[in-house]
């Protein structure tokens, strides 16, 4: 990835304009009143009708605007992400203006990744194409097979993150985008988690990346978000952090009555929520409709819907490869935060939208087998 100061100057790209924009979540009526311009104007520049040069006084107004580099506006045009490559939770509900937010964050991200391969060499890709599953026995039988061939066993998963990033894909969030939409995976060069980090449960994190690891297996190309590519992600889900011969010899019950002491050690044990816990012995047939939500109805009456008692006993698990792929540049590259922010053509306060800037120098202490490329 070159530069700006090595970067051919040509024609203004209205096509980085409108990533900028959808970066920060601006309107076109946002971008023309602060520049003092209508926003037809601006709607000619993003598609290419208008055009500015770089030493223009505009270009660098909004260059300032949306904290880039003016030479941001006149780089070759990466491909952007599309809606098909990401996989939204409840893609209906999802405001058009945080789908767009997302993208084209996850658009820069993508870059930023590109240009750390160079460098740096991550894990190799594996993730198995299995978008053939549709039925509950087949995604059943998938997720069996991917804990079969990651070696992963019928046992707990010691930490989800991991797992997942070892097979090559990077876990990350997105400042104020990622807490606006539940986690969700973008489908690129290498898969890309965005996880929600204003969920409190370590517990739901990990089961949203089970859930994406999910999408990632079984929907690749396809639009998800839909009731049905969402239960098959949460059946792949719940499969996989528990298997099913595993979850049938595990579960507690005393009779017909729920053994909630044993549900709860069984929480801690595999690091799942009671409420997926319970989700999950519905959908193998151990307790029926009724007795299902009268423990939900329980756990409601507990204070427990959302967040559980035993959630501050829960290690909450961190992404470990970007700290440690950012900590070899610094050490061996001589890249800092000013450093990445240059190679993308933005601000430090742009980049820390997507990278926080700590992560450059802090690495985590188990981290995962990436390698210098010399």
């Amino acid at each position: 990835m070159m530069k700006p100061s090595e970067i051919q100057i040509g024609i203004f790209k209205g096509s980085q304009l409108r990533l900028a924009r959808h970066y920060w979540g601006k309107t076109l009526g946002d971008i023309a009143e602060a520049i003092g311009r209508t926003r037809q104007y601006v709607s000619q520049l993003e598609t290419g009708k208008g055009k500015l040069k770089l030493d223009d006084p505009l270009t660098g107004k909004l260059a300032t605007l949306l904290k880039v580099a003016p030479a941001f506006f006149f780089k070759p045009v990466e491909v952007s992400l599309s809606e098909e490559q990401a996989h939204f939770r409840k893609l209906a509900t999802t405001k058009a203006c945080i789908r767009q937010k997302v993208l084209a964050r996850g658009t820069l991200f993508d870059q930023l990744v590109d240009f750390i391969d160079t460098r740096v060499r991550l894990p190799e890709l594996d993730f198995p194409d299995e978008s053939g599953a549709e039925t509950a026995e087949e995604i059943e039988r998938v997720a069996e097979r991917l804990r079969a061939h990651w070696g992963l066993g019928l046992g707990p998963i010691s930490n989800m993150v991991r797992v997942v990033e070892r097979a090559g894909a990077v876990v990350t969030f997105f400042q104020d985008a990622s807490t606006e939409v539940d986690a969700l995976s973008i489908t690129s060069r290498r898969p890309v988690i965005v996880r929600n980090d204003a969920k409190k449960s370590p517990c739901r994190l990990r089961f949203d990346i089970a859930h994406e690891l999910g999408h990632l297996v079984l929907h690749e190309g396809q639009v998800t978000g839909d009731r049905k590519t969402e239960s098959e992600a949460n059946r792949f889900a719940s499969a996989f952090l528990i298997p099913r011969t595993t979850f049938l010899k595990a579960f507690p019950k005393r009779g017909s009555r729920l053994d909630w002491v044993g549900i709860s050690k069984m929480k801690m044990d595999f690091q799942v929520s009671k409420a997926a816990i319970l989700y999950r012995s519905k959908s193998l047939g151990i307790i029926d409709d009724q007795q299902y939500r009268g423990a939900i109805i329980y756990l409601k009456n507990q204070g427990e819907s959302i967040d559980e008692k035993e959630d501050k006993f829960c290690c909450r698990e961190e992404p470990e490869t970007l700290k440690a792929a950012l900590k070899i540049l610094s050490q061996y590259h001589g890249v800092t935060h000013e450093g990445l922010a240059d190679a993308l053509g933005v601000t430090p306060g742009f980049l820390a939208e997507i990278v926080p800037e700590h992560c450059v120098f802090d690495a985590p202490a188990s981290r995962p087998r990436l390698h210098l490329v010399k």
